[in-house]
């Protein structure tokens, strides 16, 4: 169990290693991405801002929820702060649990609270030189 507030590219292949273990029968890996449109405008990247100590306190306290909800100790999350491009992710979270549905309902559980909970804000950068703060919690 683990998590993180980061600066730095994630690197889910890592993450996914380490929610790896013999008892596990299935890992799950969540991404979410800097994608090119949104609400029908063009997207060219995203800036994350953050209260970073209480996001990564919260952020801990969602991973350890979990953890003791569905069962496993292999659930790992971060989260990206700063300037990304698209296509770079900005959340992932790798799940591992005997059975798959755990795996799969550990990962939903993290992105869904994080939406809920996280303070992570998000600017979108629009291609025609505008920004906007956007409310995670109504964006699906």
């Amino acid at each position: 169990m683990r998590s993180a507030i980061v600066h730095h590219p994630i690197d889910v292949a890592a993450l996914v290693d380490e929610v790896a273990a013999s008892a596990n029968g299935a890992t799950v890996l969540f991404t979410g991405t800097v994608r090119d449109l949104s609400e029908g405008r063009a997207v060219s990247g995203i800036d994350y801002d953050a209260y970073e100590t209480m996001a990564a306190e919260e952020l801990a306290r969602i991973v350890r929820e979990a953890t003791e909800r569905f069962g496993t100790p292999h659930v790992v999350a971060e989260h990206r702060v700063g300037s990304l491009a698209l296509g770079e992710v900005s959340v992932a979270i790798a799940a591992g649990h005997p059975r798959r549905a755990g795996a799969f309902d550990a990962a939903r559980y993290v992105i869904e609270e994080i939406k809920l909970r996280l303070p992570v804000w998000k600017q979108e950068l629009f291609t025609d030189g505008t920004r906007e703060w956007v409310d995670a919690r109504v964006t699906p």
